[in-house]
This record gives C-alpha cells, sequence and structure tokens, in this order.
C-alpha cells in the first residue's frame, strides 16, 4: 500500500495500527465535549428517537438517490484513498459517495450504517494527497464513534418538533439547552478527527496544505502561499486574548460553528506533532513528516 503519488515525492509505505484504539490519540476536547453532552438532561432520550423514527435510513436513501457512490471502478481514485485509510485505523469500510456541490464541504453519517459524502468543491480545492487527508479525516469520525452524535446534531430541530409535540413544547426547551453543547462538541470532534486523518497520510505538510486551502478557498491561489506566515497568523489570533472583551467576540464568531478555523486545526494538530504523542502511536521520526 502506498500513497498517492506526486512528482515531486517517493512513494512511500504507509504504516497501519491494527490495535489502535481510539482514545489513544482522541484530542482531549472530544473527550470532555462528548462527556458535557450527556450531562444534558433529556441527551438520552434524544438519542433514542433518532433510532426509534430511523431518521438516518432517510438521509441514506436520500443520499443514493441523488449522489454517485465510489468505488473501484467509479472515482477509483477516492475509492483507494478509502480502502487506505480503512487499513490504515483498522475501520470497517463504509460506503463513500460524490455529491455535486460548489462548497466544499465532506460529512459522515449514519450510526448503524455510516456513510461518507465528499462535495464536487472539496475534490476541486484540494490536491490528489489532500484529498487522501480529507478522507481519512472523515474514516477518522468513524473511528471515533462520532456518528451517532452527528444524527443528533443533523436532525436537532426534527427532533425538537417531535419531542415538543410529545412534550407539549418541552422539547423545545430541551432543544435549545442542547444546541450549543452539540456545536461545541461538533467543533471539538473535528481536532480528533484531523489526528485520525494524519496517522493516515503521515505526512505533516499535506495536513497544513489542507487547511490552508480550506482557510484560503482558493486551488489556484496557493502557489502564493507561505506556510511559516500562515502559522504565524494562528498566533496573531491566540494574542487576542489579552482582554475579556476579546474573549467574548471569540465566543460569539465560533459558539454556532460546526468546524474551527482552519488556522486553529493547524495549530492543534501542529501541537500534538511537537509534543512527541504523535511518534508515540506512529514511531515515526521528526524526519519522516
Amino acid at each position: 500500500m502506498t500513497t498517492p503519488s506526486q512528482p515531486q515525492k517517493k512513494q512511500r509505505k504507509l504504516r497501519t495500527y491494527p490495535e489502535l484504539e481510539r482514545k489513544a490519540f482522541m484530542h482531549p476536547w472530544d473527550i470532555k465535549a462528548t462527556a458535557a453532552l450527556h450531562r444534558v438532561p433529556g441527551f438520552d432520550r434524544v438519542i433514542a428517537k433518532v433510532m426509534e423514527f430511523g431518521l438516518e435510513r432517510v438521509l441514506f436513501l436520500q443520499n443514493i438517490a441523488d449522489n454517485v457512490r465510489v468505488t473501484d471502478k467509479m472515482f477509483p481514485r477516492l475509492y483507494r484513498y478509502l480502502q487506505w485509510s480503512c487499513k490504515v485505523l483498522n475501520v470497517p469500510e463504509p460506503e463513500f459517495y460524490v455529491s455535486l456541490d460548489p462548497i466544499p464541504n465532506a460529512y459522515t453519517y449514519g450510526h448503524t450504517r455510516p456513510f461518507i459524502v465528499m462535495t464536487t468543491g472539496l475534490i476541486e480545492l484540494l490536491g490528489e494527497e489532500e484529498q487522501f487527508f480529507a478522507v481519512a479525516h472523515e474514516v477518522g469520525h468513524i473511528k471515533c464513534e462520532h456518528v451517532l452524535y452527528t444524527a443528533v446534531a443533523m436532525n436537532i430541530a426534527t427532533l425538537v418538533e417531535i419531542l415538543g409535540q410529545a412534550t407539549l413544547g418541552l422539547g423545545s426547551l430541551l432543544g435549545k439547552s442542547l444546541e450549543l453543547p452539540l456545536y461545541d462538541w461538533q467543533r471539538k470532534s473535528e481536532l480528533s478527527a484531523d489526528r485520525a486523518a494524519l496517522l493516515c497520510v503521515q505526512d505533516k505538510t499535506v495536513a497544513i496544505r489542507s487547511f490552508m486551502k480550506l482557510a484560503g478557498g482558493a486551488n489556484k491561489l496557493f502557489h502564493e502561499m507561505d506556510q511559516d506566515e500562515f502559522m504565524r497568523q494562528i498566533r496573531s489570533y491566540e494574542d487576542a486574548d489579552e482582554s475579556n472583551l476579546n474573549k467574548v467576540y471569540k465566543f460569539l464568531i465560533t459558539a454556532f460553528r460546526t468546524h474551527p478555523f482552519p488556522i486553529m486545526r493547524a495549530k492543534h494538530l501542529d501541537e500534538w506533532i511537537t509534543s512527541g504523542e504523535y511518534s508515540q502511536i506512529s514511531g515515526a521520526g521528526p524526519d519522516e513528516l
């Protein structure tokens, strides 16, 4: 098993982690945010409703009717990225679909039968190895068992309506109490999936390039971007915590986001590498990144 080829890089052998446990690499913020979700009164009831009403089945049927499934004969390069990711992380192979949508995005959905969807906008934005990173990121969500909570997040409006009708409006109160914790969990779960993706691509520069393009938004402009300058931009954001007012502003601009800002994702992944935790799992030396 080798990585996607690039003219400037020699193909290399990927390490696999057949005994890898998810908690070995999950971001501590993700673990804490998941625990916080379970402390919200009524959260277990919401999960039960997701399963009872078969909401994941509805989206699955909509997905197979509207998107194109990735196989060894349909988008075979993307399919190889899926195979490699599943082999590296020891995850059963999910179904994978491409959706015609100019907005760069990818998501994993379905608790009992998870499937991955990637938009054409994301595929066109990223290079080949970066697409591998994006696929591996979604497989990472499956490895971390995020998909059940994702189902809750994607159906929260429907669930609030169902529970509201059944509980004379009390469901609406539950929905409001869940909204911010769900957004918080979604953002922090992305940090764990980024770590899983790095364990798959095994090249820090691939991850950083992905974040730079997600922040800059144009593949054609990438040759004008500087990685060191991108990393310095992180410090500008971090330095803006000098006053309580700035902390409030930061909360307001992030509270209802499902993903962290790309520069923050790069920062957290870089910290994981420099701390030595990545090498403890991967066995990779500094010159291998």
